[in-house]
């Protein structure tokens, strides 16, 4: 549903009036939510699942790619400020200056994003939800996405995740700047060629305390519109589910 309701605010905003509701900015996001999907056909509903989701041209809904990236500045859009790598940033233990550049890298995403839109332009990275940031543990110096990471301290990666979150969503009360997706939920820092295959196999207390308190602090206090699975599978000693250690409480 938040997926939906950022769609319909980003997408539709601009376009004309027409008895529709979903078109009418003043209406409640969620009715308008309702409304145009109410609209869509069923293959229509599929082909929004796609990384590259195809336009629906009858309801005026223009076509719009998901992949973006902006781990430490906008990637792969043309010309952009080029930040350190997280793992340097993350060596500042300084939460304020994360804020500044995540705010700096928004600023850019909006403008290039509009640019983009002006040509008509909707493809791969020139949309406003960004695949970032990556706040795995990076435990194995071996794991070649490390520098991604904000390091092997669960605590520091939940605070540098909630500033860099908050400065990528922006602060208005009713639109997100950009659309920020804390990633790979959970246990993702295994071995790179055989992350599809690979099987996390961890304990309960290593689950709770390690892999967990920053995807909990991303979302709750950082207010993260997206969550990106980890591609291994992740089996525990126990029964219990990462849903019911984030249902249980703070964990700090």
């Amino acid at each position: 549903m938040r997926t939906v309701c950022f769609l319909v605010a980003a997408l539709t905003a601009c376009l004309p009036l027409a008895g529709q509701v979903y078109k009418d900015p003043n209406q409640p996001l969620e009715k308008r939510v309702d409304d145009l999907v109410s609209r869509m056909t069923l293959d229509e509903k599929a082909s929004q699942l796609l990384s590259a989701a195809p336009a629906i041209d009858r309801l005026g809904v223009p076509a719009y790619d998901w992949w973006n990236e902006c781990l430490h500045g906008v990637a792969r859009a043309g010309r952009a400020t080029v930040f350190p790598e997280p793992i340097g940033m993350a060596a500042t233990f300084d939460t304020d200056l994360l804020f500044r550049v995540a705010t700096a890298i928004s600023d850019e995403a909006r403008a290039k994003h509009h640019e983009f839109v002006r040509r008509g332009k909707r493809g791969i990275y020139q949309g406003l939800t960004f695949w970032t940031p990556n706040i795995n543990i990076f435990r194995d110096p071996r794991w070649g996405r490390g520098m991604e990471t904000y390091g092997e301290d669960p605590y520091l990666t939940a605070r540098m995740a909630v500033q860099f979150v908050r400065g990528l969503e922006g602060d208005d009360p009713k639109y997100l700047k950009t659309v920020s997706t804390a990633k790979h939920y959970a246990v993702h820092s295994g071995p790179e060629s055989t992350r599809h295959v690979f099987d996390a196999r961890i304990s309960d207390t290593d689950l709770r305390d390690t892999y967990l308190p920053q995807f909990q602090a991303a979302v709750e206090e950082g207010g993260a519109y997206s969550v990106m699975c980890a591609y291994n599978s992740c089996l525990l000693y126990t029964s219990r589910s990462p849903r019911a250690y984030l249902a249980a409480g703070p964990i700090f």
